[in-house]
């Protein structure tokens, strides 16, 4: 193969997410895994047993996630058990991940976490929270008093135990401005330390989420505690992507996602395409080779099915059977340059997630298809051999299987040996 002269990579393609000032996140973007909790509430998916969930947690130390949620203890003596299981696995396995755990504002929720963070040994963030929306206010019948009340006794009672505290109010993106800035006030006076903004049920477009992660900002600054600020959206109107983004610009320090947006209803953000977004646009620096991975992990774990046409995980991703683009994908194959086929026609590069580009031949394919599926086969691209899969490909409706074609070659073969 002849020597490919230097080219200025940078130059082949303009990018117009960049060309108006490139955001630099102020600080580390940290990541919250909900799989274990959020995740598992979803209306179709199955908790899984212990060591599928250990499995997990150490492809999510993997990816570079730095917490995760292991569950809500206050749902009963199952839950403890797999809570307390998992809290030692990662003391035990010495993962970088830290454990944090779901629970009402309620004292009798927070007490389990408690109980379990003294056992094991290590810290275990209570993450309490309450609905904070006028109609969720509403429907159960609760005054702005009732929620102060049981913001201030779990939150203190919480710090009393010596867990740290997330503050998380339900449905923050239907909230009244001074609905949140009282709850947030209460939380924080109390000595909670991180406050979460909820899209509960996907309400949110991404400038409101500009303007309300912003609002949550500013009743941190004035209580003038140091206090992180989280995010936690849902895909109810398929925007968790985008609102997450939004979220981390308008100054979210974590946010929080599901494996393959598995979640209540729609489900929630994709930590996958998540973490895909993030090093895409260079707010994160990290391995993500593993994330196929830990997509299947989930998907065998909670047994759901990955769809084909998932982005960069589903088995159709990096597959191409047009004529026109397997073509240039090709070509660059030809080039001997890696780099450029997995962006010629992509516009993630497969190789940057442990995955690569696939040619496959159908109706819509040319015979280049043919030569090069046949060559990384180490079949010889005799003229009989591509024009016979060819007329196949041609007459079929779909993509050939890898196992179609290989028979068809060999039946070639075999002719050509008997007439021998």
């Amino acid at each position: 193969m002849p020597e490919q002269p230097e080219i200025d990579r940078q130059g082949l393609i303009y990018d117009w997410n960049r060309s108006g000032g490139e955001f630099v996140p102020a600080a580390p973007i940290l990541l919250d895994d909900e799989t274990l909790r959020d995740g598992i509430q979803g209306p179709s998916v199955t908790d899984p047993g212990i060591e599928a969930k250990q499995e997990l947690l150490v492809l999510m130390d993997a990816l570079g996630i730095d917490t995760a949620d292991v569950g809500l203890p206050g749902a009963g003596p199952r839950a403890v058990e797999d809570v307390t299981a998992l809290s030692t696995f990662i003391r035990d396995r010495r993962l970088k991940l830290r454990p944090n755990c779901a629970a009402r504002t309620m004292v009798r929720d927070v007490e389990p976490i408690a109980r379990i963070s003294q056992r094991v040994g290590i810290p275990i963030e209570a993450c309490l929270f309450i609905g904070s929306s006028p109609i969720r206010q509403y429907s159960e019948d609760w005054t702005l008093e009732v929620l102060a009340k049981h913001t201030r006794e779990s939150v203190t009672f919480a710090v009393k135990e010596g867990l740290p505290v997330m503050y998380v109010t339900e449905d923050t993106s239907r909230a009244h401005p001074e609905t949140l800035r009282a709850l947030y006030t209460v939380a924080i006076e109390c000595g909670a330390r991180r406050v979460c903004v909820c899209d509960t049920v996907g309400h949110a477009v991404p400038e409101g989420v500009d303007r309300l992660v912003a609002f949550v900002r500013g009743i941190v600054r004035a209580t003038g505690a140091e206090v992180g600020v989280d995010w936690h959206g849902h895909r109810d109107r398929g925007l968790a992507i985008v609102n997450t983004l939004a979220a981390i610009r308008a100054g979210a320090e974590r946010v929080h996602a599901c494996a393959l947006g598995l979640g209540e209803r729609a489900g929630n953000t994709p930590m996958d395409l998540l973490l895909v977004n993030l090093k895409l646009l260079g707010w994160i620096d990290r391995d993500l080779t593993r994330l196929q991975e830990y997509c299947q992990k989930a998907a065998e774990a909670l047994k759901v099915t990955i769809p084909r046409n998932y982005p960069v995980v589903g088995s159709d991703a990096f597959e191409t059977g047009t004529g026109v683009h397997a073509a240039a994908v090709i070509k660059a194959f030809r080039k001997g340059d890696s780099w450029l086929a997995d962006r010629v026609y992509s516009g993630v590069p497969a190789g940057d997630f442990g995955l690569k580009q696939r040619i496959r031949i159908g109706p819509m394919s040319g015979k280049s298809n043919v030569t090069f599926w046949l060559e990384e086969h180490g079949i010889a691209a005799s003229q009989e051999v591509v024009d016979r899969i060819f007329a196949a490909a041609k007459q079929s409706n779909r993509l050939l299987e890898d196992q179609e074609i290989l028979n068809l070659a060999r039946g070639v073969e075999s002719r050509m040996r008997g007439n021998g």
